[in-house]
């Protein structure tokens, strides 16, 4: 299989992924309430994720994963449309960063897909240690201000994705080898129960109100949970030197502060409208003469 093909599905899988979460940003009130706007930016998104499974089962997680990023720069036209805006310049800069980081990144890495399947008693181990941090995290998230629930309401949507990109390879590796099986075996299930409670998860931070801080962390865990899984359970590898792979973990650095930054905008301008259109809504109510 050519690395174009994953490729372009990923960067397709971004341009979609990102029009949904504009839209379910903008549909999401401050309290996290669910609007028929936001089941239509989750379509969308859907069919984005749809896109990335797809060039998860063809290339490599360290291949897709990095393109996928690219959603959150695609929000930033996508947002400046929908706010009838120009884009700031520093948010073309950071825009510039995070494209420039990828690519580097993926020339000086160049990836190959791994055909090797993660032993079954590894991934069940790694599945139990990532639920027992999902699970601590949803614990300090209860405990927590709403700044901090919504820093590790984010981070478990975010472990969430990871871990399901990794799934999505065994799915789909059971499905173009063992279709008959696909059903009969446990990682399927596993693959919706994880994805439901990411997007759970996503909403929950959504809801704690500090969008800011909810999307950067979401947005950073989980390519990064996802390419440390390619890694350790399927093995895939860069084969670079040891400067080469000093110099990709500076631009994996700059790539994840680029994502930072690029989100924290995004995520800032999403709060302040729904804020904004809540204190609206509310002097409209007030406005309005008893009956």
């Amino acid at each position: 299989m050519h690395t174009w093909v994953p490729a372009l599905l990923a960067v397709l899988a971004a341009l979609m992924i990102a029009a949904g979460t504009v839209l379910r940003q903008r549909a999401s009130r401050v309290n996290g309430a669910i609007t028929p706007g936001w089941w239509a930016g989750a379509a969308i998104a859907l069919c984005g994720f749809g896109l990335q499974a797809s060039a998860l089962g063809l290339g490599s997680i360290l291949l897709v994963q990095p393109l996928v990023v690219l959603a959150v720069l695609f929000a930033l036209p996508l947002e400046a449309w929908a706010d009838h805006r120009h884009p700031a310049p520093i948010e073309w800069a950071w825009g510039g960063v995070l494209v420039a980081c990828v690519v580097t990144f993926l020339i000086v890495a160049r990836p190959e897909p791994s055909m090797r399947r993660p032993d079954a008693l590894l991934m069940w181990s790694t599945v139990g240690s990532v639920v027992a941090i999902v699970v601590a995290l949803v614990v300090f998230a209860h405990r927590s201000s709403p700044h901090y629930k919504a820093l590790f309401y984010g981070l478990v949507a975010g472990i969430l994705f990871g871990v399901s990109a990794l799934l999505v390879k065994t799915v789909i590796f059971q499905i173009t080898h063992h279709l008959w099986r696909t059903f009969a075996q446990p990682e399927i299930y596993l693959f919706v129960l994880v994805v439901v409670c990411a997007i759970l998860a996503q909403q929950m931070g959504f809801g704690a109100g500090d969008l800011q801080t909810s999307f950067p962390s979401m947005t950073v865990a989980e390519p990064a949970v996802a390419m440390v899984l390619g890694v350790l359970l399927l093995g895939e590898n860069l084969q670079v030197s040891v400067p080469t792979a000093l110099f990709l973990g500076i631009v994996l650095a700059i790539m994840v502060r680029a994502v930072c930054e690029l989100a924290k905008l995004s995520a800032v301008r999403g709060y302040e409208q729904a804020v904004a259109a809540e204190e609206a809504a509310a002097e409209e109510a007030g406005s309005r003469p008893a009956a």
